[in-house]
């Protein structure tokens, strides 16, 4: 080839330039994935996301050591008027041991007085103390992982527990590394005047191998048009990216360019930073070719403002640094002045301001940390903190994933998972946080600026309107609804319905053991306003008081047989292979202050439930409606 120098005509500033090729990029990148053990799974990227086989734990277990009780049979028991339970009338437990039929509360050991009549007890038990029901931690079907999500080691624990041992993950993007120059040499090589030790490459390869990729760094190339062109053309065909280290620049023997265009296309030639003006930003059979210059400086910054950035895109990697912030407590914690505590949070910016909200304290409670975005450290001798006060959160999530989450409290349904999957996937950099307090509790916690969103399915009782009424009487700020999705609630019963259960009316026999959702939960609302018109008082509801805080947790409780009825809602039921008898559709919808309409994170959680790849996934579940999923809904 005949020599010639490559003249700069203009250079692209850095973020400009990054742009231009990154756009040009995400139009042909191929997202490779492949399977793994999940023990040997640290630091990989989930492929897709991830649902539990088995819940956890996998059986009604004691909390406690002591014995195993029905609530009923120490009705009445006090101080003054203790009751002598028969041995035909508990079981002993240990912590963790199943409990099961009939049985459903544990007395703690300490509380109990053993006599040759049985055991003696000085207070009645409530039914379900000291026991962890199934699918606490975990239920089955539902999602533990996110797409998009670097493996942790509590992941790991997490996956094991739920029943995964294998999981499909993002294949590691593997790149070509090609140093040139004819007085290159090796570092063993022979040095002759002129020469030049080559180490940019292996300084490349092992940048590469941090960031999750697999570098493949290949020897030294001569300043050789013809052979700079074989190589390039192979490797751009074998692997997934290719970086030309040297020969980017304005020489008579800086051929990289000229390479490039015949190839390919070339986005962008020249920069504007010092150093490291002439990098190369190309395109050679739909996989990114990067020309770096050759001295060290400039070829580290030339990587780290193009090439790093550009494998975290490929591998759906993202660098977390571990760093301190403050944020407002959403509820109060009350602590042990004898410990100090470590309380998993969630942490959202919101506004102006972090807000951090905790997660379930028991130690048995896995997925809090895997949920969790870090802790709110409580000191011993401190009796804890009041809700709206500030603590300091010690991050284990980056803060500009934090700053770039939906923050969404209130009712559950299984869609936020779909949606909480799909947003970094879509929009990469943006994701979803829910927490699931009910409606009610989602509403106030939206009043008191603690979330982006609150989702919502409460029924006016005097005009039967759904979710409107509320946000009209609640809040004095422009707040408005994004229309969610109709579906169905109903009662949820095993497979069969051996207890032929058509109807509320039912479940007041006295033979049907009842789960219900938590005050202020949308469905506790519907079950309430039922029970009233039908005239059943909800001490006739065998389990009325028994609370959980998810439709899943409820189907889960259905499945295993520690109830045989519960409401909830459609999709719940097809996941716990339940059947279901229909009570009402009704409207989720999502409150949200109209100034928050605006943020980026919003209107990408908007365009997901508008899309048609988030209908077919509901329509595969079952029991939505998604006609127009998305609108703004105005009082």
């Amino acid at each position: 080839m005949e020599k010639k120098r490559n003249l700069y005509l203009k250079t692209m500033p850095v973020e400009e330039a990054r742009e231009k090729y990154f756009d040009r990029i995400r139009d042909i990148i191929e997202i490779k994935r492949e399977t793994v053990d999940v023990i040997k799974s640290l630091g990989r990227v989930t492929g897709r996301a991830v649902f539990a086989r088995y819940s956890s734990p996998l059986f009604n277990a004691s909390a406690m050591d002591g014995i195993a009780v029905k609530a009923e049979d120490t009705r009445g028991a006090s101080e003054t008027e203790p009751l002598i339970l028969r041995e035909d009338q508990y079981a002993v437990v240990d912590t963790g041991d199943p409990v099961k039929n009939p049985f459903d509360a544990v007395i703690m050991a300490e509380d109990i007085v053993e006599t040759h009549e049985g055991v003696r007890i000085t207070a009645s038990a409530a039914p379900w103390q000291h026991i962890r029901p199934i699918g606490e931690d975990i239920v089955a079907g539902e999602m533990i992982l996110p797409g998009s999500h670097r493996i942790r080691a509590i992941d790991i624990g997490v996956l094991l527990s739920a029943g995964i041992t294998q999981i499909e993950v993002v294949k590691k993007p593997e790149v070509a590394i090609f140093p040139t120059g004819s007085e290159i040499i090796e570092p063993d090589g022979h040095i002759e005047e002129g020469s030049i030790i080559e180490s940019n490459s292996r300084m490349f390869e092992n940048m590469i191998n941090q960031l999750g990729g697999v570098g493949h760094r290949f020897p030294p190339l001569k300043d050789d048009y013809d052979l700079i062109l074989e190589k390039v053309s192979d490797a751009a065909r074998r692997f997934d990216m290719v970086i030309v280290n040297a020969g980017s620049s304005a020489g008579t023997e800086d051929y990289t360019v000229h390479v490039l265009r015949e190839l390919g296309e070339v986005i962008v030639h020249g920069v504007a930073v010092k150093p490291g003006k002439p990098v190369i930003l190309a395109v050679v059979n739909d996989k990114p070719v990067i020309g770096l210059p050759g001295y060290p400086v400039s070829a580290y910054i030339g990587f780290e403002n193009f090439a790093a950035p550009l494998l975290q895109m490929m591998g759906r990697r993202r660098e977390s640094i571990n760093e301190t912030l403050e944020a407002h407590i959403s509820k109060r914690l009350v602590s042990s002045l004898k410990h100090k505590e470590y309380v998993r949070v969630k942490v959202g910016r919101v506004g102006d301001k972090f807000v951090a909200a905790p997660l379930a304290r028991g130690a048995g409670a896995a997925m809090s940390l895997v949920r969790a975005d870090g802790f709110c450290v409580i000191d011993q001798n401190s009796e804890g903190i009041e809700a709206g006060e500030k603590a300091v959160i010690e991050l284990y999530r980056d803060r500009r994933e934090i700053e770039n989450t939906a923050v969404i409290i209130g009712s559950h349904d299984l869609i936020l998972d779909i949606i909480a999957d799909m947003m970094p996937e879509r929009y990469p950099g943006m994701f979803v946080s829910s927490t699931h307090v009910g409606s009610m509790g989602g509403l106030m916690s939206l009043k008191r600026g603690e979330a982006h969103m609150a989702p919502i399915h409460l029924l006016d009782e005097e005009t039967g309107e759904y979710n409107i009424p509320y946000v009209k009487r609640l809040f004095q700020e422009p707040t408005v609804l994004i229309k969610g999705v109709g579906r169905l609630q109903g009662i949820m019963v095993k497979k069969g319905n051996p207890l032929d259960i058509k109807s509320i009316e039912k479940l007041a026999d006295g033979r049907v053991r009842y789960v219900n959702r938590q005050r202020g939960a949308g469905t506790r609302v519907l079950f309430d306003y039922r029970l009233r018109k039908l005239g059943i008082s909800p001490e006739d509801i065998r389990g009325y008081e028994r609370e959980m805080t998810t439709h899943m947790a409820v189907a889960a409780a259905v499945a295993s047989d520690s109830a045989d009825a519960g409401m909830g809602i459609l999709s719940a039921a097809n996941a716990m292979d339940l059947d279901f008898i229909e009570i009402a559709s009704e409207e989720y919808d999502f409150a949200v202050p109209e100034r928050f309409l605006e943020l980026s994170q919003v209107k990408a959680f908007i365009e997901i439930i508008k899309s048609d790849e988030f209908k077919k996934r509901l329509e595969e579940m079952g029991g939505y409606d998604t006609e127009g999923s998305g609108s703004i809904k105005r009082g």
